[in-house]
C-alpha cells in the first residue's frame, strides 16, 4: 500500500482533504450501471494508492453512492480519512417503485424522489439520513448542493443550520458546491465558509473561477476544491462526439481541446494530466476532484497525478493563448510531491 497522498487544509476549519480526491457520482450509477463489486474495487484501489479524501451526496444514485462509499470505507480507522457529502436534496421514498433515475442522470431504481428544501429542518433530516447511509456519526464536510434556484433560502435558512451543526461537532466544515462560480461567491462573501466545491469553472477550457471567486477566496482563506475538470469529457478524450457540461461539445470548443491535446502529446503528456493538474497551480486550490468508477480509472489517476510536466509545455501553452498570461499554472518540474 502506498503512504496517503499529500494532504490540505481547508480554510479555518479542522477538515483536510487529500489533493486527489475520490468524486462518488460514478459508483452511484451515473449514467451506467456500476456493479457493487466494482464499486467496492475503485474505493479499495483509491485506498491502496494513498487517496483519503471521498466525495459523495444524498444525489448520487439516490442514496447508493453513499450507501457504497460507507460500506467499503467500514472498518478503516476513521481519522484517517475524510468524507463530504451534501444537503439541498431531501429523499422521500415513492409508494411504488415504476421504472429508473436515468431522467436525473442514474441507472438506478426510481425508491425515491429529489425534494428541494434548504430549510433547517430539511438540512438536518438530509444530513441525518447521510449518515445513516454512511454508517458514519459524523462527516467531514457537508456542501450547500446546486443553490441556484434557492439562493435566498441557502444564505439564510441552510448555511446557519449547518453553523450550528459544526457547533455540535457532526460537521467539520461547511461549504458550496455548484457548477457557478457568481453564487459560491456571495457565500464566501457574506459567510463564513470553509470550502467552495466549483466544478467545471476552473479548468483549462472554462477558468472562469479567476474572475471573481478564486481571488475572493484567497483574500478570506477559504479552500477551493476543483471538480469537472475534464469538463464532462472533453478535456479526458478530446474528440468528435465528445460531451461538454454533459452536451455534445460545441465545435470551437472541440478546436480548442483538439490545440490543447496536440501540445501536450508533443510532450509525451496525456492531456488529461495536464488537466487534472492545472487547478492546483492556483494557490486557493486544495485538491482536484476526480469522478471514479473502477480500479482501473483509479489507477490511470494516480498515475496522471504522479506524472511530471514540464515548464516549457506550460509555457507553449501560454504562447499559444490557450492559458493566459495572468492564469497561474503549476510547477511543472516534478509531478506532485508528497511529505
Amino acid at each position: 500500500m502506498n503512504a496517503p497522498l499529500r494532504s490540505a487544509p481547508l480554510g479555518r476549519s479542522t477538515a483536510w482533504t487529500s489533493t486527489l480526491a475520490f468524486g462518488g457520482a460514478a459508483v452511484g450509477n451515473l449514467f451506467t450501471e456500476t456493479s457493487e463489486e466494482q464499486a467496492a474495487a475503485a474505493v479499495d484501489a483509491a485506498w491502496e494508492a494513498g487517496i483519503r479524501s471521498f466525495d459523495t451526496a444524498p444525489h448520487y444514485g439516490l442514496g447508493l453512492s453513499e450507501r457504497r462509499i460507507g460500506a467499503a470505507l467500514h472498518g478503516r480507522p476513521r481519522s484517517e480519512y475524510t468524507v463530504s457529502t451534501k444537503v439541498g436534496r431531501v429523499l422521500e421514498p415513492v409508494p411504488v417503485v415504476t421504472g429508473d433515475d436515468l431522467a436525473n442522470g442514474f441507472a438506478v431504481p426510481a425508491t425515491h424522489r429529489r425534494v428541494w428544501d434548504f430549510s433547517p429542518d430539511g438540512v438536518r433530516r438530509s444530513l441525518d439520513d447521510s449518515l445513516s447511509r454512511l454508517g458514519l456519526d459524523y462527516v467531514d464536510i457537508v456542501y450547500v448542493h446546486d443553490p441556484d434556484d434557492h439562493e435566498e433560502q441557502a444564505l439564510r435558512e441552510a448555511y446557519p443550520a449547518l453553523e450550528r451543526l459544526r457547533g455540535e461537532g457532526v460537521v467539520k466544515a461547511i461549504g458550496v458546491g455548484m457548477n457557478q462560480a457568481a453564487v459560491p461567491a456571495r457565500f464566501v462573501r457574506e459567510t463564513d465558509i470553509d470550502v467552495v466545491l466549483l466544478a467545471g469553472c476552473y479548468t483549462l477550457l472554462e477558468p472562469c473561477g479567476l474572475d471573481e471567486l478564486l481571488p475572493l477566496a484567497a483574500q478570506r482563506g477559504v479552500s477551493v476544491v476543483a471538480g469537472g475538470v475534464f469538463n464532462s469529457g472533453l478535456l479526458a478524450r478530446p474528440r468528435p462526439g465528445a460531451t461538454y457540461s454533459y452536451r455534445p461539445a460545441p465545435p470551437q470548443m472541440l478546436e480548442r481541446a483538439l490545440h490543447l491535446q496536440q501540445i501536450c502529446e508533443g510532450y509525451g503528456v496525456p492531456l488529461r494530466a495536464v488537466a487534472a493538474r492545472f487547478p492546483l497551480g492556483h494557490p486557493s486550490v486544495a485538491a482536484v476532484l476526480i469522478g471514479l468508477r473502477s480500479a482501473r480509472e483509479v489507477d490511470d489517476a494516480i498515475e496522471q497525478y504522479h506524472r511530471p510536466i514540464p515548464d516549457a509545455l506550460w509555457q507553449d501553452l501560454r504562447a499559444s493563448g490557450l492559458v493566459a498570461a495572468d492564469v497561474p499554472v503549476p510547477d511543472g518540474r516534478r509531478a506532485v510531491r508528497e511529505h
